[in-house]
């Protein structure tokens, strides 16, 4: 048997593609709730992501598996309305026309921001559409300095240091460049008269995660168990030992996928992983009103929050029973930081004077209910040198044989974050197995 640690969508990858490959799994969950970051809270219909989510058109592993799981008529594209927050007008910046009208960048620094977006470097003669090609030759270039050489003084400060704030808060200094050309590949394709298209699961992305725990079978599944030890033994690992609220429990297996935060690998085996990782605290809004027409706000005013996101905007309130729902949310760089050490009805207050500080027409009563998740890690910090810190999928040179990773300190997860990521370091990490195991299967050639 091969031992998951981790039910999230990493996890549940890998126990569906070594299962394909014919190997006994289990998946050990320490939450009652399957899912991970992309666990849901219910609503008055469809239910709806604890943490915002949707899909990018560079996210193809995540769609070819919906399609494996004969999911492929759940899965939406829609046209996002993203909008800037500025001296209290919320901008649209979807359309070339809206971009053309925004009157906090001149024509030429519009210009130049555009031509970053669309991959064409300035700073030679003539521009060049390959520069950008190999986006760690940029993994030590701090992003300042490569947003003031690529675009203008204006763009960086006027543009980009508020939406850098709200990602990376004290650390953004820090930052590289790679991760910021990594976000512009992520990235779907732009229709110069619709703006940009994002996917979305129709019912949640909680149809992907019931469709993959049919596939592995519930009853290789365990919730509410944490896996508090790996036995090593002479390099090989032997056997994993579970903790449930009735004992614990030790299961022999051939492998363990470690499908979890490198927390968790470092407490398990002792690996140390360096990369830094943000927390993330997020509320969903239920409201009997819309307050733009923007699906994604980016706020360069003061406020409370780094991002204000109406889902309804996005995915039309009769999916929620004619709710209209929104997230607030911002990372939180040190557990020591104020917002982390607030109460989830402290957050909620305080985010609730800051929606009406940029909505003076928003009003308590427009509130049914609220609801606040959090998280210590929920993102690295991509700093410069991010890629000599990421932990490999086989650590048999490292720990012991028999040893996998595949949560988001893997190179799945590199230059950004996404589910899709989590099921392409599943996937990896399950085919390393499914070949070492061939390799030891085949016969000795004469």
């Amino acid at each position: 048997m091969i031992g998951i640690v981790g039910g999230g969508v990493a996890g549940l990858a890998a126990a569906y593609r070594l299962q394909e490959r014919g190997h006994d799994v289990h998946v050990f969950e320490a939450n009652e709730e399957m899912g991970g970051l992309a666990a849901v809270y219910e609503t008055a219909g469809d239910p709806i992501e604890k943490f915002y989510h949707h899909l990018s058109g560079a996210e193809e592993t995540i769609v070819d598996l919906a399609e494996e799981l004969g999911l492929s008529d759940r899965v939406e594209w829609r046209y996002k309305t993203d909008a800037y927050y500025v001296d209290g007008v919320v901008h649209p910046l979807e359309k070339l026309w809206e971009i053309a009208a925004y009157p906090h960048l001149s024509l030429y620094d519009k210009f130049r921001l555009g031509m970053l977006t669309m991959e064409v470097d300035c700073t030679t003669f003539p521009p060049s559409t390959d520069s950008y090609d190999d986006i760690e030759a940029y993994e030590d270039v701090p992003v300042e300095q490569f947003l003031r050489e690529h675009t203008t003084d204006q763009v960086y400060e006027r543009f980009w240091v508020p939406l850098l704030d709200a990602k990376f808060g004290s650390r953004k200094e820090d930052v590289s460049a790679a991760w910021l050309l990594g976000r512009v590949k992520f990235r779907g394709e732009r229709d110069l008269l619709r703006g940009e298209q994002l996917g979305y699961f129709r019912g949640s992305f909680a149809v992907l995660i019931d469709a993959l725990l049919d596939a592995v079978g519930r009853e290789n599944v365990t919730t509410g168990t944490r896996v508090t030890g790996v036995d090593t033994t002479g390099g090989t690992v032997r056997a994993l030992t579970a903790e449930t609220e009735n004992g614990s429990a030790t299961y022999e297996v051939d492998s363990v996928v470690v499908a979890a935060m490198p927390n968790v690998l470092e407490d398990l085996t002792g690996y140390a992983c360096d990369i830094d990782f943000q927390g993330t605290v997020c509320s969903v809004w239920s409201m009997d009103r819309s307050l733009s027409d923007a699906y994604w706000l980016n706020i360069a005013d003061e406020a409370p929050f780094g991002v204000l996101i109406e889902h309804t905007n996005f995915v039309p309130p009769e999916r929620y029973g004619g709710e209209h729902l929104y997230y607030t949310a911002s990372y939180v760089q040190d557990p020591a930081e104020e917002l982390w050490q607030l109460s989830n009805a402290e957050v909620e207050d305080a985010w609730r004077d800051g929606i009406a500080d940029l909505f003076p027409d928003f009003s308590r009563d427009d509130v049914n209910w609220v609801r606040t998740a959090r998280k210590p890690r929920t993102a690295p910090v991509y700093e410069r040198g991010y890629l000599d810190m990421v932990i490999p999928y086989d650590l048999a040179d490292e720990v012991a044989d028999g040893l996998y990773y595949a949560g988001m300190a893997s190179e799945a997860q590199y230059p950004e974050r996404s589910l899709n990521g989590g099921i392409v370091a599943g996937f990896e990490a399950a085919d390393r197995i499914a070949e070492k195991g061939m390799r030891r299967e085949r016969p000795p050639q004469r």
